[in-house]
């Protein structure tokens, strides 16, 4: 069996790699023409790093990244709501980790080219749409640079790893739009001392009136102990446009949110305004659909079930469908299309409730349900407003929906 993988992306790369690892011979088609480190943070969750470390990356991530600690919650006044301990400090059996992204995309970059073989990684290679036919599945290309047709490849089957705008998605839902409900997001980096036990996750406000969430990435990256602080914020404001991916960010259109955000244990202005740089995104995503699976053809990561970017769901999610695909396709003696169909059974409904979660009642829902509890103003006492284990609860059941609840043995549920 032969496996085209559309895109070289994070959930593309571990993916290949699943299917190297079964024995299993995959190609992988990635759009850039070349792969570098770009972007901001993300966090590797401990059900994302359960599978990492299942492909023998865990001790080159963990060296790269900081170990998170704590998840803090505050409100937009600086007052503290409630926290928690995460990864092995929450008893889980691997940690969770802040790290570049364009680290972790090089990290699982090299491995592929490592166990795979260069010839088996085409970059500038861009998909633009697949056909199938009794024996094959054959995939269309353009250089990513330039345009220009690319011979087409043939593989058994076909898998779009291509992101949310992914061009296989759209031959089978053509008339399908992204979902905007008015909430803008920027994120950057920035140079900073440590912020509270330098190995925590930050989350402040809501989007109603303004919300950041920050955590280190890199530790000492001067030499004089500052960290490289990711930091997000967001926004719902109505009659609003979407903003633009290919765009840069400007402070000057989120800034006056933020003005007043003065703490004594951290200045938001000052945070935002010496970053190294700033990206501007919309807070997309897509309705779930009723298939993924079309004959040789099946989507998978971003391309099967876009997502709000909250709480680093959506790369974890994509790890854990490369994982699921490659083992059923191991064990399918040669019939790839029941193991796909059976593939798409698990992973679509899976997937659904963690998009319709992130809508609703996403990690930072705590802090949404403490400014409706408030009516958005300090309070004198948190306990007087929510207890803590019912703020425990709104943690755990979003971790329940994500899949990785703690279990007993510390192995995620």
């Amino acid at each position: 069996m032969k496996v085209a993988v559309i895109g070289g992306g994070i959930g593309g790369l571990a993916f290949a790699l699943g299917l190297h690892k079964r024995g299993l011979d995959c190609e992988v088609y990635e759009a850039v023409p070349e792969v570098k480190e770009i972007g901001v943070g993300i966090t590797i969750l401990p059900h994302a790093m359960t599978e990492l470390a299942a492909l023998g990356l865990q001790a080159k991530l963990e060296s790269l990244g900081i170990e998170n600690e704590e998840s803090v919650f505050f409100n937009r006044f600086g007052q503290f709501i409630y926290k928690e301990p995460r990864g092995r400090y929450a008893g889980y059996k691997v940690p969770e980790v802040g790290i570049h992204r364009g680290r972790l995309h090089r990290v699982l970059y090299e491995a592929a080219i490592e166990r795979l073989g260069a010839d088996k990684i085409h970059t500038n290679h861009r998909c633009v749409s697949v056909e199938q036919n009794e024996n094959e599945a054959i995939v269309h290309f353009i250089e990513g640079s330039t345009g220009k047709p690319l011979p087409s490849i043939k593989a058994d089957i076909a898998v779009a790893c291509d992101g949310v705008n992914s061009a296989v998605r759209k031959q089978f839902y053509p008339h399908e739009k992204l979902m905007f409900a008015g909430i803008n997001f920027w994120r950057g980096i920035t140079r900073h001392k440590p912020i509270l036990t330098g190995k925590s996750y930050v989350r402040i406000g809501s989007i109603e009136t303004g919300k950041i969430v920050l955590y280190p990435i890199i530790d000492n990256i001067d030499g004089n102990g500052n960290q490289l602080i990711n930091w997000a914020t967001e926004i719902r404001r109505a009659d609003c446009g979407m903003n633009d991916w290919n765009k840069k960010g400007e402070l000057a259109d989120f800034a006056d949110v933020y003005k007043d955000w003065k703490f004594p244990w951290l200045d938001v202005p000052n945070l935002l305004a010496t970053a190294d740089e700033i990206f501007e995104h919309p807070m997309v995503d897509k309705d779930p659909v009723s298939q993924w699976t079309f004959g040789r053809i099946t989507l998978m990561g971003d391309a099967a079930h876009p997502m709000y970017p909250r709480g680093s769901n959506g790369s974890a999610q994509a790890i854990i469908d490369g994982r699921v695909l490659a083992q059923l396709l191991l064990e399918s003696n040669g019939d790839w299309n029941a193991a796909m169909v059976k593939y798409d059974a698990i992973r679509r409904p899976a997937t659904a409730k963690v998009v319709e979660t992130n809508r609703s009642t996403p990690p930072d829902f705590i802090n949404i349900k403490v400014e409706e509890l408030t009516g958005g103003k300090p309070f004198d006492n948190i306990d007087d407003v929510v207890s803590q284990e019912e703020l425990r609860k709104i943690s755990e059941d979003y971790k329940k929906v994500a899949g990785f609840a703690l279990a007993k043995d510390g192995a995620v549920g």
